[in-house]
């Protein structure tokens, strides 16, 4: 069963091997030109696909629709975020221009996605303990942990000591030291990491506040004070972009950046000068 959330574009075009004949007639006609099946009627789509009209209902309830009209409006949502990532699939066929268009497609029309389903007010409680916190520490691996290395750097931004842990036993024997005041950013977009979860707890039984950035609920969810969920439309083929690894650090702009504005005018200051100073040593080259 399809979930809701999810571009049914993407949904469809997983779902085409494990479909029967029929139903991938229906499958083809509509990712032929999604645009127009949104328009069609029943009788329509089924004279396209050169199918029968109970075989086009039976398809919207295979990709997890409840029924063709519940079909059509997932259909038209799913084109307001751009085409499927599927169609934008890179080939040892592209050439150079082909691949630069399809990443930068790929990447823009995911970023859409993650921002309709992205929650403000889940950030705003994140912000709050952030301003709270005496310290932060993001822990992440693989993909994640780039993020959390990112975060890291932007330690003027958020105001208090920050450090980025990406090894499994310093980030177990951190959380294991934390406490009241402490806060632990625990990133994974598979919500399921072990180890990230089990910081995550230990880090929060010691008195820690624990926010979680993940692409889906998992083990880590069960941890988290807060839970910011950066929904993706992530996939494993070998030649597409980690989607999930460039939403989470928008996310991390994006808390930094607020965090940066709610602080006080003397550290905003303090930021300001840092730049100029920046700024300086990359014209000049002298320190």
């Amino acid at each position: 069963m399809a979930n809701e959330a999810r571009n049914l574009l993407e949904v469809i075009s997983k779902a085409m091997p494990d479909l029967r004949k029929s139903d991938t007639k229906v499958a083809n006609a509509i990712l032929a030109n999604p645009s127009a099946a949104t328009n069609m009627k029943l009788a329509e789509l089924a004279r396209s696909a050169g199918v029968s009209e109970p075989t086009v209902v039976r398809f919207c309830t295979a990709i997890g629709c409840d029924g063709f009209q519940d079909m059509k409006i997932r259909l038209a949502r799913s084109l307001a975020f751009g085409l499927s990532t599927s169609h934008a699939a890179i080939s040892e066929d592209d050439d150079i221009a082909n691949v630069v268009g399809k990443i930068f497609d790929f990447n823009l029309s995911s970023l859409d996605w993650v921002r309709s389903k992205f929650d403000p007010e889940t950030v705003e409680q994140a912000v709050a303990a952030i301003l709270d916190a005496k310290s932060l520490t993001f822990v992440g691996l693989g993909a994640s942990s780039i993020v959390a290395i990112d975060a890291q750097q932007k330690f003027p931004l958020f105001g208090v000591q920050c450090h980025a842990i990406v090894d499994v036993h310093q980030m177990l024997i951190a959380s294991s030291m934390m406490g009241p005041g402490d806060l632990l950013m625990a990133i994974s977009n598979s919500g399921s990491t072990r180890e990230i979860a089990q910081a995550a707890r230990l880090a929060r039984e010691k008195g820690a506040t624990v926010i979680g950035i993940t692409g889906t609920q998992g083990a880590l969810s069960r941890f988290c004070d807060i839970q910011l969920l950066v929904e993706t439309l992530e996939n494993t083929d070998f030649y597409t972009p980690t989607i999930s690894r460039v939403a989470a650090l928008v996310v991390i702009d994006i808390l930094s950046t607020i965090v940066a504005l709610k602080r006080s005018p003397e550290h905003r200051s303090k930021i300001g000068d840092m730049k100029r100073f920046l700024t300086e040593v990359r014209s000049t080259g002298i320190i």
